[in-house]
C-alpha cells in the first residue's frame, strides 16, 4: 500500500463517491444519488485506488463487490464522515451558542422512556439541542464522537463512565378482557392461559413461574415476538399474557389497557445505564445524566 502524506490526502469528492458506491456496492445507484454520471463515480474510484494502492472493489461482469481491503475501508469512512458532519454541526451551534448533546440510545428506551419525558429536559436547557440515534449494541463512544449512551446489560462497557439509572423488573400483565375470559389472578391459572415470549428472552415466563414454585415445559409454548413493542400491542389485543419491563408500559398500565396479573415482578441481572467517555468534564453532558438519575428516581417511587 502507498504512503499517504498529509498533502496528498484523497480529496473529499474521491471518499464521498467510493462511500456512496461501497454503501450500494453499485457505481450506477451512486451516480444517481449523487448526480454524477456512472463513469465519473468509475474514475473516482478508481483514482482512489491507485492513490492507495489498493484494490477497493473487484469487478464481477457489469457488477462490482467490496473486496475485504474496501469493506474494512469503508467503515472506518463511514464513520469518519460522519465525525466530519457532526464538527461541522458543533461548530454552527457553538456560533449560535448552542450546543448538540449526541446520544446512542436504545429504540424502545427511547420511545418508550425518554422521549415522554424530554420536553421536561429541553425546557430547563434551551441552550441545548438532543439527537438521538439508535444503537443496540456496546460501541466506542469517543470513535464515534457519541456524547452520551444509554445501555442495557452488565456495567462492563471499556474506557467509560458508567452510572445506573435502574434496575430492570419484569411484571406480568394482561388486558383485562384476557385476564377475566382466563381467570389469570393467580400463577396456577395463568401458566395454563396462552403466554407472549420475546423471541431473545425464551426463559423469562420459567423463571417468572419458578418463582412461584411452578415448572412446565408448556410454559415455552405461547406467541412469539422478536420486539418488546410487538408484545405490548398483543397484550393489548388480548392475544396472551406478557412478562414486561415495567417503564415500558407506564402509559398501558395508568390508562387501564394492561393490567398487573401479580405483584411480584422478576427482577433480571440486568440494569439500565448511562455511558459517557471516562474523564468527560462537559457541562452538558453532566447536566443531562443529572436529569436522567433524578427522571429515574422519580420514576421508580411511583
Amino acid at each position: 500500500m502507498h504512503s499517504v502524506g498529509h498533502h496528498n490526502l484523497p480529496s473529499y469528492a474521491l471518499l464521498r463517491s467510493f462511500e456512496c458506491a461501497a454503501r450500494h456496492e453499485s457505481f450506477t445507484q451512486a451516480a444517481e444519488e449523487l448526480h454524477l454520471t456512472q463513469s465519473a463515480v468509475s474514475r473516482q474510484v478508481k483514482e482512489l485506488e491507485d492513490m492507495m494502492g489498493a484494490t477497493l472493489f473487484r469487478r464481477v461482469g457489469r457488477r462490482v463487490a467490496l473486496t475485504e481491503a474496501g469493506r474494512r475501508f469503508a467503515a472506518d469512512l463511514a464513520i469518519d464522515l460522519e465525525n466530519l458532519r457532526q464538527s461541522v454541526v458543533r461548530a454552527i451551534a457553538v456560533g449560535e451558542q448552542i450546543s448538540t448533546l449526541r446520544i446512542g440510545i436504545l429504540p424502545t428506551f427511547a420511545s418508550r422512556w425518554l422521549i415522554p419525558r424530554l420536553a421536561t429536559f429541553l425546557s430547563d436547557h434551551p441552550d441545548i439541542e438532543i439527537r438521538l440515534e439508535t444503537r443496540t449494541l456496546p460501541f466506542d463512544i469517543t470513535r464515534e464522537r457519541f456524547d452520551i449512551a444509554i445501555h442495557f446489560g452488565k456495567a462492563d462497557w471499556p474506557d467509560a463512565r458508567m452510572t445506573k439509572l435502574f434496575d430492570e423488573e419484569m411484571l406480568p400483565v394482561a388486558s383485562p378482557k384476557f385476564r377475566d375470559t382466563h381467570m389469570a389472578t393467580e400463577p396456577a391459572r395463568l401458566a395454563k392461559a396462552p403466554l407472549l415470549h420475546l423471541i431473545t428472552r425464551e426463559s423469562a415466563w420459567i423463571d417468572w413461574f419458578a418463582m412461584n414454585k411452578i415448572s412446565d415445559r408448556r410454559l415455552l409454548t405461547g406467541r412469539h415476538f422478536d420486539q418488546f413493542s410487538m408484545i405490548i400491542a398483543a397484550a393489548s389485543a388480548s392475544l396472551g399474557a406478557a412478562l414486561l419491563p415495567k417503564y415500558l408500559i407506564e402509559t398501558e398500565l395508568d390508562s387501564g389497557i394492561l393490567v398487573p396479573l401479580s405483584d411480584m415482578p422478576l427482577k433480571t441481572h440486568n440494569s439500565y445505564f448511562v455511558v459517557s467517555a471516562a474523564g468527560d468534564v462537559n457541562p452538558q453532558v453532566n447536566a443531562f445524566t443529572r436529569w436522567l438519575m433524578s427522571a429515574a428516581k422519580r420514576a421508580n417511587r411511583t
